[in-house]
C-alpha cells in the first residue's frame, strides 16, 4: 500500500483527512473522580441528616427518644465547654496508646522475625492478650495500675498493639526470597538486610496495621472507660455519654457521639494520608493505573 501511495500522492489525501477527523481517544482526567469522591459521600450524608430531621418532625418524636439534628447541633454548641475537655482526654489517651503500640509492635515484630525460637516463645502471649476481652481486663488493671488514666491507656494499648504486630510480622516475612538471596550474595549483614530490604518491603503491611490500630485505639479507650466507670473532671467522652444517658439529656448524648464519630473519621483520614504519602511513589496500591 505504501508503494501505491507513493505512485499516487492524491490517494494519500483522503487517508490524511480521515486520520485528522477520526476521534482521538482522550484519557479521562483525575479531577472528576476526585470531585465525585467528595461530592457523593457529602451528598449522601446531607440526605441522611435531612431524612432524620423529616422523620423526627413528621412523626413528632420526643427529643428524649430521638432528638432532631437541630437539637443535637444546639447541644453541641451549648455544651461545648463540657464536651471539649472530655474530647481532649479521649484523644490524648488514643494517640498515646497508638504511639506506644507502634513502638512496641514494630520493635517486637523485628525481634520475632530474627529468630524462630523467639517467635514461638513470645507470639502466643500476644495472641492471648488479643483474644481476651478488654472488658474483662479493665477491672484488673484498675487494681494494679496507679490511677484510672493509666489503666485506660493500657487497655487502649493492648487493643491497638496486636494488629500492628501481626501486620508487621507478616510484612517482614513476605519479602521476596530472591532479593534476600541477592543481599546474601553481595555479603550484606542481617542488620543491613533488615534496614535496606525487609523494613521498606513491609511498609504496606505496616500502614494497614496503622489504619486498623488507630480506630481500635479509640474504640478501646471508650470501652475501657465504660468498664472502668471513671468520673470527674478528668474523664473522657465515655463518661459524658453515660452521664447524659442517666440524666436523659439525649441531645448531649448524640452530640458526644458526633464528636466520637468525627474523631474516628479524622484518625482514619490521617492514617490513610500518611499511608498514601509513604506508598504513592512506588507501591501498586497507591499508584494510579495508566489504563
Amino acid at each position: 500500500m505504501a508503494d501505491a501511495v507513493e505512485r499516487n500522492p492524491a490517494a494519500a489525501a483522503p487517508l490524511a483527512d480521515e486520520a485528522a477527523t477520526a476521534p482521538v481517544p482522550v484519557r479521562p482526567s483525575g479531577v472528576p473522580d476526585k470531585v465525585l469522591r467528595i461530592v457523593v459521600p457529602l451528598g449522601m450524608f446531607c440526605l441522611a441528616i435531612l431524612a432524620w430531621h423529616l422523620y423526627v418532625t413528621i412523626n413528632e418524636v420526643p427529643h428524649y427518644i430521638l432528638p432532631s439534628p437541630v437539637l443535637v447541633a444546639q447541644a453541641l454548641w451549648n455544651d461545648w465547654g463540657t464536651l471539649a475537655p472530655a474530647l481532649f482526654v479521649t484523644i490524648k489517651i488514643t494517640f498515646t496508646a497508638l504511639f506506644l503500640a507502634l513502638v512496641g509492635g514494630v520493635g517486637l515484630a523485628i525481634l520475632l522475625v530474627q529468630s524462630r525460637w523467639i517467635e514461638l516463645a513470645l507470639f502466643p502471649f500476644a495472641v492471648i492478650l488479643q483474644v481476651t476481652p478488654i472488658v474483662a481486663i479493665a477491672p484488673l488493671l484498675l487494681i494494679y495500675a496507679s490511677d484510672t488514666q493509666t489503666a485506660l491507656l493500657i487497655c487502649a494499648f493492648l487493643v491497638a498493639f496486636f494488629p500492628i504486630l501481626s501486620n508487621m510480622v507478616q510484612g517482614l516475612k513476605s519479602v521476596d526470597h530472591n532479593l534476600i538471596n541477592l543481599f546474601e550474595l553481595y555479603g550484606a549483614s542481617r542488620w543491613q538486610t533488615l534496614i535496606h530490604l525487609k523494613i521498606p518491603a513491609s511498609l504496606p503491611y505496616f500502614m494497614a496495621g496503622l489504619r486498623i490500630g488507630g480506630g481500635l485505639a479509640l474504640i478501646a479507650a471508650v470501652v475501657a472507660e465504660f468498664a472502668a466507670g471513671s468520673a470527674g473532671a478528668g474523664s473522657g467522652l465515655a463518661f459524658r455519654l453515660l452521664e447524659s444517658q442517666y440524666r436523659l439529656n439525649i441531645p448531649r448524648l448524640f452530640a458526644a457521639l458526633v464528636l466520637l464519630t468525627a474523631t474516628g473519621v479524622a484518625i482514619f483520614a490521617l492514617t490513610s494520608f500518611i499511608s498514601w504519602l509513604s506508598l504513592r511513589r512506588w507501591h501498586e496500591s497507591a499508584i494510579r493505573r495508566e489504563n
